[in-house]
């Protein structure tokens, strides 16, 4: 009998509901879930300052330590993999999965689908999944984000809300509610049966192309915008904490100034950019964003 391996980092278990959904047209016994956690667990809800103080190590992406991983075979027919993004980064734990040398093993020559769960932004932790699952050997050919549809403004709000106060609920009873939606965790599904039918037929060359025929998949211009120019500064700010912050109390001070310099930029200084650029700059490159989109919706790596 052929063999899946489904393997996750969930903390908020969001991600666990979109593969549940996914996994329901598939025979439970072709499948090995593997969840992955942290020697140390993060906190949920978080504070602030533990959430910021992550930003420098996820964005170099730096390895954390993970409670041992037990796979109960050493060859798999598809891997599946499932993670979020954190400031335009894979996740500490699945930055860390992709890794381990253990895991990295089971990738070699092992068709690979990645799922989504996130807020709005995930080009970026993609390019770098894309990369790290190259280097392993493996051969990525499906991926399945699953964002938040809401506009970047009000989701910011809503998952702030959800991630400091831990409750999934309308804040202030005015908001939205945070997160994917329960209709776009249900189509997981849907993307679940795309999935099996190339596996089974042990096809996957157009694996991706049936995934976005769905329509579900989409990347607003704003956000194309907002990631090519984010992860830039990102990683001066990371590089900047790491040389910087040499004790507990100046590491505290600087990562503080990234908070505020985020916050700023995000509600005050991206919409006058935005602004800017869908008047002046984005009527005249139509076939830029056009191909930019198609190929961050794709699974092929930069050459």
């Amino acid at each position: 009998m052929k063999k899946i391996l489904v393997v996750n980092y969930t903390q908020s278990g969001q991600l666990n509901e979109i593969i549940d959904q996914f996994l329901l047209p598939f025979d439970s016994d072709t499948i090995e879930r593997v969840q992955v956690f942290p020697a140390k667990p993060f906190v949920f809800p978080w504070t602030t300052d533990e959430f910021f103080d992550k930003m420098p190590e996820c964005v170099l992406e730096e390895p954390i330590e993970l409670k041992p991983l037990n796979f109960a075979s050493e060859h798999y027919d598809l891997v599946v993999m499932g993670y979020q993004p954190w400031f335009l980064s894979p996740s500490l734990p699945f930055t860390s999965l992709l890794k381990t040398p253990s895991f990295q093993r089971l990738l070699v020559d092992t068709p690979v689908v990645t799922i989504i769960g996130g807020r709005n932004m995930w080009l970026n932790s993609q390019e770098s999944v894309k990369k790290l699952i190259k280097d392993a050997g493996g051969k990525l050919v499906g991926n399945i984000p699953f964002m938040d549809r809401t506009s970047n403004l009000i989701s910011a709000v809503t998952i702030l809300h959800w991630m400091l106060t831990g409750r999934k609920d309308k804040k202030w009873n005015i908001f939205p509610y945070p997160g994917v939606s329960e209709q776009d965790i249900k189509s997981g599904e849907r993307f679940g049966h795309i999935v099996k039918n190339a596996f089974e037929k042990e096809q996957y060359n157009n694996l991706q192309k049936e995934v976005l025929a769905t329509g579900l998949i989409a990347i607003p211009t704003d956000i194309l915008f907002i990631e090519q120019r984010a992860k830039k500064l990102f990683r001066i700010w990371a590089g900047l904490i790491k040389k910087k912050g040499t004790t507990p109390q100046k590491r505290k001070r600087f990562v503080s100034l990234f908070k505020y310099y985020l916050l700023i930029a995000l509600f005050m200084i991206a919409p006058v950019l935005l602004f800017v650029y869908n008047l002046l700059i984005a009527p005249f490159t139509g076939n830029t964003i056009k191909k930019k989109k198609e190929y961050f919706c794709g699974v092929e790596t930069k050459s």
